[in-house]
């Protein structure tokens, strides 16, 4: 394989790691049941690893349906110190309408295992999968 060809595999390769790496940063809430109806499946139940979306991520409706990965980063408040718990893969099957307090509304079941409920709001990074 000549070096030229190597070069440009090493490139295309070293792109795609970036685009992968990618996560953007908000913050996350969280909201409680009953979790139906819902904005984009009525009142089809989707369990509870699911959100609603922010005018951030909602997109005229073409985020329902779409799976993320969200990922506590912090707090937002002197609360709690150390809210962090890890990352959850949720579903958008809601809307959070203007005024919403974060970028995405996790279940309460989604934000629990992202970080603890008392912290009320934390900062996260979040990228869909």
């Amino acid at each position: 394989m000549g070096a030229t060809m190597r070069v440009l595999m090493m490139i295309a390769m070293a792109a795609s790691l970036v685009s992968v790496s990618y996560a953007a940063t908000g913050t996350a809430t969280f909201y409680t049941p009953p979790y139906v109806p819902s904005s984009c499946y009525g009142f089809q139940n989707n369990g509870v690893m699911i959100a609603a979306a922010s005018d951030a991520i909602w997109d005229n409706r073409a985020a329902c349906g779409r799976n993320y990965r969200v990922t506590c980063t912090g707090r937002t408040n002197l609360g709690v110190l150390q809210p962090c718990r890890g990352s959850v893969v949720v579903k958008i099957v809601d809307y959070c309408p203007p005024g919403c307090r974060g970028t995405i509304d996790l279940s309460q079941e989604a934000f629990a295992i992202i970080a603890d409920p008392n912290a009320g709001k934390v900062n996260i990074e979040y990228h869909q999968v």
